[in-house]
C-alpha cells in the first residue's frame, strides 16, 4: 500500500519549505514521491515553489478550489484515485492552511482509496512566532491540525526567542483545550531546530512520527464569513509598488482582517528585457521570454519576503476576514 503523509500548517507557517526539504530527504532514501497540493483557491501558487523537486523519482499534482465544499472533496478523492494507480511509494499532501483534517482521514477510510493507501504520517507545521490573538476560526483550524498530529515542527525557531517559542507552545495548548481536547504539548515534545541544520535523524524522527487519532469538538463557521482569498490576475505591477502595496494593505484596517499576501511579479529588469524582446523575431523572443526571472512574495504582519524564484505568474492573492476587495484594489492599482 501506498503510504501517505499529511503535511498541515496555519496560512504562511511554512508548509511548502518544510516539503522541499522532506521530498529531497525522501528522495536520497531512494523514495519514489508524489507531491498533492491540495490548495483552498482557484490558484495554486504553492505548486510552482516546488517546480524544482519534479523529475524521476517526484511527480507534483494538484486540486485546486475555486469551487463549493462538495465539489472539492470530490476533486481531492477523485485526484488520489488517479495517483494510486502511479506506482509512488510516499504521497505527500500539502493542504491549505485552513483545511479540515477530518476531510483527509474521511477521504483515506472511503472505497476505493482504503485498499490503495495507508496514512503514514500528520505533520504540523508551526509558526514559532504564532501570533497572540486569533479570529474564532483561526483558533479553531489551529487546535484540529495539530490535535492529530504525530509530529510538530516549529518554523523559523531561529529567528524565535526562547519566550516567544514557550508563548506559542502555550497558545497551541489553549486552543486544544478550547475545542475540548485533551491533548497537551511540552516544548520538548516539538521538533525546535533551524531547518537547515536537520540532520538524517531529525528527518528519521519526522519520518517514524505516525499521528494520533484525538477526539475534540468539531465545529462550524458560516462559509460566507470565513476566509476569503482574492486573486489578482495579469497585475501589471514592479516589485517596488507591490512591496508598498503589500504593507499598506497589511496596516490598513480598512482592508479586513488580512493574514497573507503571496504570488509572483516580474523583476523590473526582466520586464524592461520582456518589452524590448517584443521587437524580436518570435523565436528569439519565445526563448528570452524562458529566462524571465520572478520574484516570489510572501507578506504577513510579521514578516515580508521578496525573492527570485525560476518560475512564476503574474498573480497577487490575498488572504484574510471581512475583506474590502475594492480597498485592496486601490492599492494594487486595479480599481
Amino acid at each position: 500500500m501506498v503510504k501517505v503523509d499529511l503535511i498541515t500548517g496555519f496560512l504562511g507557517s511554512g508548509k511548502t519549505t518544510f516539503i522541499k526539504k522532506y521530498a529531497a530527504w525522501l528522495m536520497s532514501q531512494g523514495q519514489n514521491i508524489g507531491i498533492l497540493e491540495n490548495d483552498f483557491g482557484a490558484v495554486n501558487v504553492d505548486m510552482m515553489l516546488l517546480h524544482d523537486l519534479e523529475g524521476e523519482n517526484c511527480e507534483l499534482e494538484m486540486v485546486s478550489g475555486g469551487c463549493d465544499a462538495d465539489c472539492h472533496r470530490r476533486r481531492f478523492k477523485t485526484k488520489l484515485i488517479a495517483m494510486g494507480m502511479c506506482g509512488y511509494d510516499r504521497v505527500l499532501i500539502e493542504p491549505s492552511g485552513i483545511f479540515d483534517v477530518d476531510e483527509f482521514f474521511d477521504a483515506l477510510y472511503e472505497e476505493p482509496l482504503d485498499k490503495w493507501y495507508q496514512i503514514g504520517n500528520v505533520i504540523t507545521i508551526l509558526d514559532a512566532r504564532l501570533e497572540e490573538k486569533l479570529q474564532p476560526q483561526a483558533e479553531y483550524i489551529l487546535a484540529s491540525e495539530a490535535a492529530d498530529a504525530g509530529c510538530i515542527v516549529l518554523s523559523k525557531s531561529q529567528e524565535a526567542s526562547g519566550e516567544e517559542i514557550s508563548g506559542t507552545v502555550k497558545h497551541l495548548n489553549r486552543a486544544l483545550e478550547s475545542v475540548k481536547c485533551k491533548r497537551r504539548f511540552t516544548e520538548n515534545e516539538i521538533l525546535n531546530k533551524d531547518w537547515e541544520t536537520f540532520t538524517d535523524e531529525d528527518f528519521q524522527r519526522i519520518f517514524n512520527s505516525g499521528y494520533v487519532m484525538e477526539d475534540f469538538e468539531k465545529q462550524c463557521f458560516d462559509e460566507k464569513e470565513g476566509f476569503q482569498s482574492l486573486y489578482f490576475m495579469e497585475l501589471k505591477i514592479s516589485e517596488t509598488q507591490l512591496e508598498k502595496a503589500a504593507h499598506q494593505i497589511l496596516d490598513d484596517p480598512e482592508c479586513g482582517d488580512v493574514f497573507r499576501i503571496k504570488g509572483f511579479v516580474k523583476l523590473e529588469e526582466s520586464a524592461a528585457a520582456v518589452t524590448e524582446n517584443e521587437k524580436m523575431n518570435s523565436d528569439s523572443a519565445q526563448k528570452a521570454s524562458t529566462n524571465n526571472i520572478w520574484l516570489e512574495l510572501n507578506a504577513t504582519r510579521k514578516e515580508f519576503s521578496l525573492k527570485p524564484i525560476s518560475a512564476g505568474q503574474e498573480v497577487v492573492i490575498v488572504i484574510g476576514e471581512n475583506m474590502n476587495e475594492a480597498r485592496i484594489r486601490e492599492y494594487l492599482g486595479t480599481e
